[in-house]
């Protein structure tokens, strides 16, 4: 029997658990957080921080040795595919370079990379003071928009505009770099893309394609929050298929020969350009919902396959037909929660595929400044696009999260 080290055990790894569960997969799961979710679909568990790589390594090894050998590690819904790498590398398994993850955690060093092979990006610059930010200011055209180098959820992450105060946007996105770095990037118009593939011997398979949505964006504003997504997409099969062969592109740019990229893309004058690129496997149940109610492709099982080294048809990464689903988040009133309403009845619709509230009373909702702060989230699917975002958006009205 294969062990599998899921490094993350969060409350969006657990489908992903689970499924590997279905696979007769022995799991253990690593997280700092003692009580993590995902701790209760696990054989085994080690704590150690997703982060931690020193510490991640330590208990793995021991464990290795101790124990059943692990087979194979990968993260789910986790940003850590620099810690995946280590693991693997230290326990000889099969994984990305350390080099690759190394670039996928480090944006400007990613966007450094692409630019060098050729790929398109927004033009960007690294920012090391509040005053070089304003003298930058001052010669490019708004907007812009401000990003600590190595975070994620859109944390820190700001749209620069005119009248902004640029000191408080700069100390914004310091605080969460780890490294205190910070860049800046051109803002390009256009239609943004949520991306999921597998790199299989150099060759990329991209059965996830998604429409994200940034329709209310101006609500939430200097802050960029995408709410969900739509799939299948809107674009043309030409700018898909651009899309697609850049997303591949770019695997290669980071010497991904095997293994799993998530890519944010932005379509700008039917020009795909790299925001960014993950090597692992995508939070918000992109991966583990949305891609397999879209074309009937199961990513996270072929994904934990290659992560044991297993061999995987490219045919099984084929969609095998479009139906029509959306995502949509929740987004509370600032607050302390008193009363959560409608979510049951709301969740036993048929084509309600998933409905998640994060929070209960007596909880407090900050305001919108980050991913993280969503509170909850429905997948739903229809016989068109417009019906699946229509009962989405109806959901999203009728669960009340009432705070005060």
């Amino acid at each position: 029997m294969h062990t599998l080290l899921i490094i993350g055990g969060a409350l969006e790894a657990i489908p992903g658990l689970i499924k590997a569960r279905e696979m007769g997969i022995r799991l253990v799961v690593s997280d700092q957080d003692p009580d993590a979710p995902g701790f209760a679909f696990a054989d085994d568990t080690l704590l150690a921080s997703t982060y931690d790589i020193e510490k991640t390594v330590a208990e793995a090894k021991c464990y290795h040795e101790q124990n059943n050998p692990i087979s194979g590690v990968i993260c789910i819904a986790t940003d850590v595919p620099l810690t995946v790498a280590t693991v693997a590398q230290e326990l000889g398994l099969p994984g990305i370079p350390i080099n690759s993850a190394r670039l996928a955690m480090d944006k400007l060093a990613m966007k450094e990379q692409f630019f060098h092979d050729g790929i398109p990006v927004p033009w960007y610059t690294a920012v090391a003071s509040y005053k070089e930010l304003e003298n930058l200011c001052r010669e490019k055209t708004f907007p812009l928009v401000i990003k600590p180098v190595d975070s994620r959820g859109a944390r820190g992450v700001l749209l620069l505009t005119s009248g902004i105060d640029l000191h408080w946007a700069f100390e914004t996105a310091l605080k969460f770099s780890p490294t205190g770095r910070v860049m800046v990037e051109r803002f390009l118009p256009g239609p943004q893309v949520s991306t999921e593939s597998l790199v299989i011997e150099g060759v990329t398979y991209t059965p996830g394609f998604s429409d994200r949505n940034y329709k209310h964006l101006k609500e939430y504003l200097p802050h960029i929050i995408e709410n969900g997504g739509e799939l299948p997409s809107f674009l043309t099969e030409d700018v898909q298929t651009s899309v697609r062969n850049t997303v591949a592109r770019a695997a290669k740019s980071l010497g991904i020969v095997n293994g799993v990229v998530k890519g944010d893309i932005v379509v700008h004058q039917d020009q795909p350009y790299v925001i960014e690129l993950a090597a692992r496997l995508s939070g918000g149940y992109f991966c583990t919902h949305e891609i397999p109610l879209n074309t009937g492709v199961d990513l996270v099982g072929a994904a934990i396959r290659q992560a044991l080294g297993d061999p995987i048809n490219p045919v099984d990464l084929k969609p095998k037909y479009q139906r029509p689903v959306a995502q949509r988040y929740l987004f509370p009133s600032p607050g302390v929660v008193t009363s959560v309403q409608g979510l049951d009845r709301l969740a036993g619709q048929p084509e309600v595929a998933y409905l998640e509230v994060r929070v209960k009373p007596g909880d407090y909702i900050g305001p919108v400044d980050s991913h993280p702060a969503r509170a909850g989230v429905v997948i739903t699917t229809g016989e068109t696009c417009e019906a699946a975002v229509d009962l989405a958006e109806h959901v999203v009205n009728n669960v009340l999260i009432n705070t005060e």
